[in-house]
């Protein structure tokens, strides 16, 4: 596999644009692991290997289990994830594929038991960021291997 062009180069700041809404759902208050399991799903459902690659090292980095990563796609069956994770993931489910059946309200309802509107919002804006990201990287054909976490401290 070959990256048809590297989108980043050609147009600068259209990475920034994405740089900055991922700025944002990190400065959010969500909870960072969260956001990694939201960031996995989306990309799941969307077949982007690239942000799969990045996301699960990630995630790993930042001390999840590989129990949790490799059963992400049941989550459903799964008993490893919190009442509150298995909300947000079913909004990540639901925003990602908005044409299906758009956020019925019962969903909504039980997301916010464990996120209050604030926090809602800023669980549509980092589904909205993954969504994007995958869009750019499958467009362009970027390809997974390469990339490696930042240091934790």
């Amino acid at each position: 596999m070959e990256m048809r062009l590297d989108y980043m180069k050609v147009q600068p700041e259209s990475f920034q644009t994405l740089f900055k809404l991922e700025g944002y759902v990190k400065k959010s208050g969500l909870d960072h692991n969260l956001l990694e399991l939201i960031k996995i799903r989306a990309s799941q459902i969307n077949g982007c290997a690239f942000c799969l690659d990045m996301h699960t090292k990630d995630a790993l980095a930042m001390g999840e289990t590989t129990h949790r990563l490799f059963l992400l796609n049941a989550w459903r069956e799964a008993p490893f994830y919190t009442e509150a994770e298995r909300a947000a993931l079913a909004l990540t489910e639901a925003v990602t594929k908005i044409s299906d059946a758009g956020v019925p309200q019962e969903l909504y309802e039980q997301v916010r038991q464990h996120f209050d509107e604030g926090q809602y919002v800023n669980l549509i804006m980092a589904i909205n960021a993954i969504n994007s990201w995958n869009r750019m990287a499958i467009s362009t054909a970027m390809v997974p291997g390469g990339y490696q976490p930042a240091v934790r401290k």
